[in-house]
């Protein structure tokens, strides 16, 4: 007898399937006849693996319009209202801010986050509180919380000696943010400084790399020396890439070899780059989403983040990575069928990798965690951003929520409308 049953499901490969669960194991994987404490009918509905965000700010999020709206829209404007507003909010706000976004986030079937955290005030408050928020989610939620120099790791008076004191804290990933020290040569300085860091401590690595329009800021590549150097391999993550938007093609043709040999991965975030890059433009506008699909042909893991939610960088979102995909999969005119569909693998099992998590997936033996969407297939749901029927989490069910069906009122059509493929 299992303590839990999800029924006649269609996994992402298309395979029908009951996954059998008890404790916080999928014990069964197949036709299964047994009895269960609860039965979850998921006949003609897809069953994934949750889906994993690896790059967010979540001592940010809901603040939007504090202390004011970002009337610029541009990057640079956004983090000057934020270096206003982490000196006001308290440890309390932060905390009570951060776990109604993981309430969203549950809602949405997202079931893991990688959140960076800004070590730059000497209070270090934004630390204290994601900690909390950790401890509270953990029940239900893998939340891993990055060392993050928003400043500067030189360019702040004690910008390195806060990330030291963040990490001796309990943060778990070594963060950066190459482009943004006063010089190119502090950037790489920085670089060489942060993966010996990461290295001596055996933590994961991940870097806000050139998220600029300048084709001449070439962080990454030094990154990816690093990487090599130290035999980081998949510990390391380049966030945003935008330059490499930019850059001339025949470096490019350097660049990606390096950063495939390297064996660090990439975390672009096309809802946040696509609104902040190209703002210095006229036309035609840049874009500034990173070369996805040619990092992908190199053999380099990709995947979707969402960035921002409701912040001084972003004022929209709702928690739903299949937005992110839906945004990725167009302007990376990833369109072909096997794109779409690594579009949905990019915001569920290859972030999962990037972020280096243990038990993921729907094999027996992997942890009980599962989402089942109101749709036949990964490319339905990436089209309809669909109700999350069933949410769980470590054996439990966590949220559920109905068919979004429409009611009609047109006469000789149906009372009902359902948009998914016959």
């Amino acid at each position: 007898m299992f303590d839990l049953l999800v029924k006649g499901g269609t996994l992402p490969d298309g395979t029908q399937a009951d996954i059998g669960i008890t404790g916080d194991r999928i014990v069964a994987v197949g036709t299964l006849e047994a009895e269960a404490g609860r039965v979850i009918d998921a006949t003609g509905d897809l069953v994934a693996p949750p889906f994993v965000d690896p790059h967010f700010h979540m001592d940010a999020t809901l603040s939007y319009g504090l202390p004011r709206v970002n009337a610029s829209g541009t990057l640079l404007e956004g983090i000057a209202l934020w270096g206003e507003l982490r000196d006001l909010a308290t440890v309390d706000e932060m905390v009570d801010r951060a776990v109604t976004y993981c309430d969203w986030a549950v809602s949405m079937g997202l079931l893991a986050i990688r959140t960076h955290v800004d070590t730059t005030p000497d209070h270090l408050r934004g630390v204290e509180a994601m900690l909390e928020v950790k401890r509270r989610v953990a029940p239900y939620l893998d939340l891993q919380l990055v060392a993050f120099p928003q400043d500067g790791l030189y360019r702040t008076k004690t910008g390195r000696e806060n990330l030291i004191r963040a990490l001796d804290m309990g943060v778990d990933v070594v963060g950066g943010i190459p482009h943004f020290e006063r010089t190119m040569e502090e950037g790489a300085e920085s670089l060489r400084d942060l993966g010996r860091i990461a290295a001596e401590r055996g933590l994961m690595w991940d870097v806000h790399c050139d998220e600029t329009d300048d084709p001449m800021s070439r962080h990454v590549e030094t990154m990816a020396r690093e990487v090599t150097r130290h035999g980081l391999g998949g510990r390391a993550a380049g966030s945003h890439l935008t330059s490499m938007h930019s850059m001339d093609n025949y470096y490019v043709s350097k660049l990606l070899p390096l950063i495939a040999e390297s064996g660090m991965t990439a975390i672009p975030n096309p809802l946040i780059n696509i609104t902040l890059q190209g703002r210095h433009d006229t036309y035609p506008k840049r874009r500034g989403l990173t070369r996805v699909k040619e990092m992908q042909a190199m053999g380099i893991p990709v995947g979707w983040g969402q960035d921002c939610v409701l912040d001084p960088w972003y004022s929209l979102g709702t928690a739903d990575m299949l937005d992110v995909a839906f945004m990725g999969l167009h302007v990376a005119q990833m369109t072909h069928p096997a794109e779409m569909e690594r579009c949905f693998t990019m915001v569920t099992e290859v972030n999962a990798s990037i972020m280096n998590l243990p038990d993921y997936g729907l094999q027996v033996g992997k942890r009980a965690d599962l989402v089942v969407l109101d749709a036949g297939n990964p490319v339905e749901a990436l089209r309809l951003r669909p109700a999350r029927l069933a949410v769980i989490s470590r054996g439990k069910l966590v949220a559920e929520t109905k068919r979004g069906d429409a009611t009609l009122h047109l006469s000789g059509r149906p009372a009902t409308i359902r948009r998914r493929n016959p």
